[in-house]
């Protein structure tokens, strides 16, 4: 990184502006510096999108002014900014994110939207029954905040193995008044746990944002991912790239209603892989493309032959 002393030319807001585009545009192009200021003129001042547009001509007080200057050197050494402002916008929620978690992404973002219009609660055919909602791998508890928000009389469970993510889960979970039941567990090793029990035998719904990206594919990732975000919950051995998978398949053998639906994030170059492996654990797996075309989310329902009640 360029290490050189930046000053604004006056604490007007179209100067702050113009050196936001004149510094960072050539990192991460014109729209998105452009989405950095209204993002940051909302954080610091509360200034919506139209404020910001008819007030290029104001000024701000010293003290905003340095706050913008360390935005811009934080931006500058690739920091998300996320952390910065320190919550992302999600379905609806508003989310705190440390380094402690995953940033939610809007391909997550289209896949919750995407089941909420898309299927009802419950699955079951009593319509008296509860929605149950199992979420794995839940890091800042976006999935399972939305899906309860959407759906207040469902019953959420959410699991991480990071008691630091489910820290940063728990707390947004208060913050949207929203009930979830977080557990910490090693989503690898439930399905040979005798000793792990979830609140509830059976969901309605699992869903998962595993991790799934492949070491090999650690170069074609953006510094602001790799030096800010938790490598746990991001990177797979190159040789075992689908083991949450086989681990989540496993488990909704046993947790998964037979009416009920399994949804996961996916790798896309590994979706007829993981489709291979649902359909081996007795699955009709259908392969969904996100807003860029790519396979995305894959959603499974049991074996027409494998739907007979349980004992």
């Amino acid at each position: 990184m360029n290490t050189r002393n930046i000053r604004f030319r006056s604490n007007k807001v179209s100067d702050i502006l113009a050196l936001f585009h004149e510094e960072l545009d050539p990192l991460y192009g014109h729209g998105e510096v452009t989405a950095f200021g209204e993002m940051l003129f909302e954080a610091f001042l509360g200034w919506d999108r139209v404020k910001l547009l008819t007030s290029k001509d104001h000024t701000v007080n010293q003290s905003d002014l340095l706050r913008f200057h360390w935005a811009l050197e934080d931006l500058r050494r690739h920091r998300p900014i996320q952390h910065i402002i320190g919550h992302v916008d999600f379905c609806g929620c508003r989310l705190r994110v440390t380094p402690d978690v995953l940033i939610p992404r809007p391909e997550t973002e289209e896949i919750v939207n995407y089941l909420l219009s898309t299927f009802h609660f419950p699955f079951s055919t009593s319509p008296l029954s509860t929605p149950q909602v199992l979420d794995l791998c839940t890091g800042s508890g976006c999935i399972a905040i939305a899906l309860k928000k959407a759906f207040p009389t469902a019953d959420v469970t959410a699991v991480d193995i990071s008691p630091e993510a489910l820290a940063i889960a728990r707390q947004n979970a208060h913050d949207n008044a929203t009930d979830v039941t977080f557990l910490q567990a090693d989503v690898l090793a439930i399905p040979s746990d005798k000793t792990f029990h979830f609140p509830l035998s059976t969901f309605h719904l699992i869903v998962s944002n595993p991790p799934y990206v492949m070491e090999k594919e650690r170069a074609q990732m953006q510094p602001n991912v790799l030096d800010h975000e938790p490598p746990l919950a991001l990177f797979v051995p190159d040789d075992d790239p689908l083991r949450f998978y086989r681990a989540i398949a496993a488990i909704a053998q046993s947790h998964l209603a037979n009416d009920g639906l399994l949804a996961l994030e996916i790798n896309e170059a590994l979706a007829a892989d993981t489709c291979a492996l649902l359909h081996q654990h007795g699955f009709d797996p259908q392969v969904h493309q996100d807003f860029r075309g790519r396979d995305r989310l894959v959603t499974a329902h049991r074996h027409p032959r494998n739907n007979q009640p349980r004992l």
